[in-house]
């Protein structure tokens, strides 16, 4: 009862604050990046709250699906020129492809790529994994900023359609499609963390080397956790062109993702599927309403000051706090 208890006062504060903003489309675009951190912190907390290995390459497995809608829409586009003419009548039946189908391949590339980071860095651990995670973010960027077919370092336009069919906007279309998503991530979170994987995670994050001497097979539950995580990832960035209309390497690698995909499970909880979702719903409103009545500068502010203050408060989050409370009182 009481993960829902606080989804509920956090939504209540998100709502009335949202419905400040100056128009109902602004309304949908704010609601959109929420529900995409909802997406991305659930992701990050499969690796970094479940299993214990800090991931700071957040940003890097979003952008590798933005960038992977970018070039299959670029392909779209240039399909005459790149295949021979047999075969472009055919494919032009298949492409443009749709968003939902552009989600899973965004969802499959990172995977891969997850998977295979896994292979690369699992070895090593705390500050070691953390960092080869971020070294990972910057070669994937160097990469992008050289591959002149989606744009370089000069980025790539998406042009997309003013309304979708019986659901108004484009936005709104977009939104639908995020909150969808972020549904499915909080439900395989929760199923994860009610499982034998689940428990399996905890053990690696509680003490590693006890759970591989137990017979836990730890590198196979890591390389797991790590391809579930970006396959997420990748997935929220999929639709991130079409929400953004023009996408360069540096609002696709952006610091803002890495640094709230791991403020956000802090602030929230990272021992349970409902403790990112608190913290996004909380950070992320605070963030959407700073942007109108102030400024978008003062939101990686805002997440320092909030962590800095939930470290010293709550080390365990605002679930882990109302919790120890709970706790207390029962004992009483």
């Amino acid at each position: 009862m009481l993960p829902f208890t606080l989804i509920s006062v956090t939504v209540a504060i998100g709502l009335f604050l949202l419905i400040r903003m100056p128009n109902i489309e602004y309304l949908f675009v704010a609601a959109y990046t929420i529900v995409q951190y909802v997406v991305l912190t659930t992701a990050w907390n499969i690796l970094g709250g479940y299993t214990g290995y800090v991931n700071f390459g957040s940003a890097a497995f979003f952008a590798l699906g933005a960038y992977s809608s970018v070039a299959l829409a670029t392909f779209a586009n240039q399909l005459d020129e790149l295949v021979p003419e047999s075969i472009a009548p055919m494919l032009h039946l298949i492409f443009p492809l749709s968003i939902p189908v552009l989600i899973v391949i965004g969802g499959v590339v990172s995977g891969i790529v997850g998977l295979g980071m896994g292979y690369l860095t699992l070895r090593l651990r705390g500050a070691f994994f953390a960092i080869a995670t971020l070294a990972m973010a910057v070669v994937l960027q160097t990469l992008v900023v050289n591959w002149e077919f989606v744009g370089g370092s000069s980025g790539a336009y998406i042009v997309r359609p003013g309304e979708f069919p019986g659901l108004g906007s484009y936005m709104q279309y977009l939104f639908a499609l995020m909150l969808a998503l972020a549904v499915l991530a909080l439900v395989t979170a929760r199923a994860i963390e009610r499982s034998r994987l689940g428990y399996g995670f905890a053990a690696i994050r509680d003490d590693e080397l006890a759970a591989e001497a137990s017979g836990v097979p730890t590198l196979r539950l890591k390389l797991i956790a790590t391809t579930l995580s970006g396959t997420l990832m990748g997935m929220a960035g999929a639709p991130f062109p079409y929400y953004i209309g023009y996408l360069q390497p540096q609002s696709a690698f952006s610091l803002e993702y890495a640094v709230n995909s791991i403020a956000m499970p802090m602030i929230g909880g990272t021992m349970s599927w409902v403790g990112p979702l608190v913290g996004t719903l909380l950070l992320g409103t605070l963030q959407q309403t700073a942007n109108v009545t102030i400024s978008s500068a003062v939101n990686l502010l805002l997440v320092g000051l909030l962590l800095i203050g939930f470290v010293i408060v709550a080390p365990n989050g605002i679930v882990g706090l109302v919790q120890d409370r709970l706790r207390a009182r029962r004992a009483k």
